[in-house]
């Protein structure tokens, strides 16, 4: 809290700074009637003085200080009470910092609330030494700020040096991130083939964690059957929703509504887009999995499943309609008018230019959209979790239950589970096969609209 608080008054000092500097810089504007830089700048340039020592003096303590805070604590008297072992040790200190941040939470251990005094009296020592630091910090830097404020002074240089460096540091950021998945996925997926062979892991037919024991580890990881699913949801069912439905509603849009009615329609058709896909689960769940199974029953299916590839399936196509619909509109609409025109010039109908003049042209871009629309699809977790059930298997009934990659992951990392078992490593061996399977479909989606794109600019 001591430290949250520097960190709005160092804050507040900056703005005071900015006017310090800038009223300093005006007034030497007026008396010398020419500067190097506006007064604007100057401002800037000491804000940047008082801010950015002080941040980098500010997340250099958060990060030391709770080493210090447990090692004052450590040190106490009561801390000789804490065992040997290192888990039960941790568990205790959490429960302390815990209740140290806050008075009322319940300790499961007397010992965790006994601590607490030394911890919170240690968290105010330490964030009054940070406090006190970061402010130095900060006054030092508006001081030295505040002295370069001259006529001659390149302040404009100084602070679009500092914009371009921010803005160099957000765009790696991105990147150093996914590196960063990357390397994760890499380094845990590894560790999984180190007792799991990756020919078995790729077209084994039996999927069944729980049971992987000894020897026959193997035969207890094929991941195929969670492979097909994720196809067969993904990019087979729901594909037959999503593409029929987005290339006729952008052809609809693009060639037939009048501009009040594609005003009104794309956005409403745009705002499948925007629902969050857990009400999508429910949706599939709730409404479109019994009404499937009650359809089947009506129509002689022996005991048909609530859990089905078909409900999430139609549910996940509706999702991503509009996906298809938006790239698909873009691609129809750059297709030159000359075509189309030319095309009805010599008697051809409306229809007959849509079928043999636009989608052709506009074929690549169509294309491009669905390929981005299964990479969507197929990284998709709420609808499978809520509607297609858990079982790994190899059936092409829509009616049947199944499961997918995603679904598995979840399963895997989610509860109580050793983290260094083949079980739990399994799903990252899943997420990179995930990762290079969506990668490989973005890198082809991007080269198609690229190909596109040169044809018609």
């Amino acid at each position: 809290m001591i430290l949250t608080g520097v960190l709005l008054a160092v804050i507040g000092l900056g703005f005071v700074g900015w006017f310090a500097a800038r009223g300093r810089a005006r007034l030497l504007y007026t008396g010398r009637g020419s500067m190097h830089s506006m007064p604007g700048y100057h401002g800037w340039h000491m804000a940047l003085w008082i801010l950015v020592p002080a941040l980098l003096a500010w997340a250099a303590w958060s990060a030391i200080m709770p080493g210090l805070v447990d090692g004052a604590v450590l040190a106490d008297p009561i801390a000789a009470q804490l065992p040997d072992g290192d888990m039960h040790r941790a568990s205790i200190l959490a429960d302390a910092r815990n209740m140290a941040a806050n008075p009322d939470a319940v300790a499961f251990d007397p010992l965790a609330q006994e601590l607490a005094v030394p911890m919170r009296a240690a968290q105010s020592r330490f964030g009054m030494i940070g406090g006190i630091l970061v402010l130095i910090v900060a006054l030092a830097g508006g001081g030295y700020g505040f002295t370069r404020v001259r006529a001659g002074f390149p302040a404009r240089t100084h602070v679009e040096r500092a914009v371009l460096a921010l803005l160099l540091i957000a765009s790696l950021m991105a990147i150093l991130t996914t590196f960063g998945i990357v390397a994760s996925l890499l380094f845990e997926a590894g560790l999984f083939f180190k007792d799991v062979s990756p020919i078995a892991f790729l077209t084994g037919t039996h999927w069944a964690p729980g049971n992987a024991r000894g020897v026959d580890i193997d035969g207890n990881f094929g991941a195929v059957p969670l492979f097909w699913g994720t196809i067969y949801i993904g990019a087979i069912i729901a594909m037959l929703v999503a593409i029929p439905l987005g290339l006729m509603s952008a052809i609809y849009l693009t060639q037939y509504a009048s501009s009040s009615i594609r005003k009104w329609v794309k956005p409403i058709l745009e705002i499948l887009a925007g629902i969050p896909t857990v009400v999508y689960g429910y949706f599939a769940a709730l409404t479109v999995a019994p009404l499937i199974r009650d359809t089947a029953a009506s129509l002689g299916v022996a005991n048909p499943s609530t859990e089905s590839a078909l409900a999430a399936g139609l549910v996940m196509g509706v999702m991503i309609i509009p996906f298809v619909s938006s790239m698909a509109d873009d691609a129809l609409a750059a297709v030159p008018r000359a075509m189309s025109d030319g095309s009805l010039a010599l008697g051809a109908t409306r229809s007959e230019t849509i079928k043999k003049v636009l989608l052709p042209a506009a074929l690549p871009g169509i294309v491009a959209g669905v390929m981005l629309a299964i990479s969507r699809a197929i990284g998709e977790t709420m609808i499978v979790v809520m509607a297609a059930g858990a079982a790994a298997r190899l059936s092409a009934n829509p009616l049947a239950s199944m499961t997918t990659v995603t679904y598995q992951i979840v399963q895997m990392l989610t509860g109580d589970q050793e983290f260094n078992s083949p079980k739990t490593l399994s799903a990252f061996a899943l997420g990179l096969v995930l990762f290079v399977v969506t990668l490989i479909l973005n890198i082809i989606a991007l080269r198609v609209v690229k190909r596109f794109r040169e044809a018609y600019e």
